[in-house]
């Protein structure tokens, strides 16, 4: 079973950690949701407390399969964690996949890892994406990262992992069941 860690900090974006945690489970991959200020409750940015899984230290990160950072007016605080970007920073290197939606893509650009990539983020944040090729479309996947823009890009974000770790046919499958595709 494909394994991911979904990395929460106060005022997260709610559509977009939530939208991706619903559809990796009816995909059967296995997702825990982790808090890296050691909260077992978190609260979006829309007033929305969400319990947690875990906390980051309680993640054993060799078994996961991906990391995915969702945006929103925390984001900061995603970028602050050290134990978080040591391990973002490691599965990139060994390429293993790394996820991020809305502002959280410019953790990527702030480490370096778009230098020559394609790569998109929330309007209006482009020069973040330090080095890279800025694209505009809803999703973006450049070798072992994948990247999208926003709330309304939540579900082809979530649907774009369940391919990569699971295959097209899955990803069509569930698109068709949550009556994304028509």
């Amino acid at each position: 079973m494909k394994k991911v860690g979904i990395f929460f900090v106060d005022r997260f974006e709610e559509i977009e950690a939530l939208t991706v945690v619903d559809l990796l489970r009816r995909a059967g991959i296995e997702i825990t949701m982790a808090s890296v200020e050691g909260k077992s409750k978190v609260t979006g940015s829309h007033n929305i407390s969400v319990e947690m899984d875990a906390t980051i230290d309680d993640i054993d990160f060799d078994s996961l399969d991906m990391i995915v950072c969702p945006g929103g007016p925390g984001t900061k605080n995603l970028e602050k964690c050290e134990k978080l970007m040591e391990q973002v920073k490691s599965f990139h290197d060994n390429g293993k996949y790394i996820a991020a939606i809305c502002a959280a893509p410019m953790i990527f650009g702030h480490m370096g890892l778009l230098k020559g990539k394609k790569a998109c983020i929330f309007p209006g944040m482009e020069e973040e994406l330090i080095g890279a090729e800025v694209c505009f479309d809803d999703v973006v996947q450049s070798d072992n990262m994948i990247m999208s823009r926003g709330m309304g890009t939540a579900m082809a974000f979530g649907l774009k992992i369940v391919e990569v770790l699971l295959g097209r046919e899955e990803e069509q499958k569930l698109g068709k069941q949550v009556v994304y595709y028509k």
